[in-house]
């Protein structure tokens, strides 16, 4: 049973949880916002989830001032996506 007291660490952590683009506020928090969802949400879900954030910033990419790393945070989303297939069932 998992209560305040008890901390799950993860044994790997997939290439994707270890960068950021645009910023290190995400990296900075205890968990990172995809990693709650990713043990909360179903794998479906989850993989839902992660092809919404890779069509939103393929959209707008070039499309908003100062959003230069849109394409880039699309192939972020799109590696975890990558990783959440490849890996865990």
């Amino acid at each position: 049973m998992i209560n305040e007291e008890t901390h799950v660490k993860p044994v790997w952590k997939p290439k994707a949880d270890a960068m950021q683009v645009g910023g290190d506020h995400y990296k900075k928090m205890g968990i990172q916002p995809w990693e709650l969802m990713e043990i909360t949400l179903t794998k479906e879900e989850f993989i839902g989830y992660l092809k919404g954030c890779i069509i939103k910033y393929a959209m707008r990419d070039g499309k908003k001032e100062n959003a230069h790393d849109d394409a880039d945070k699309a192939r972020h989303y799109k590696a975890k996506l990558v990783e959440v297939l490849k890996g865990r069932d």
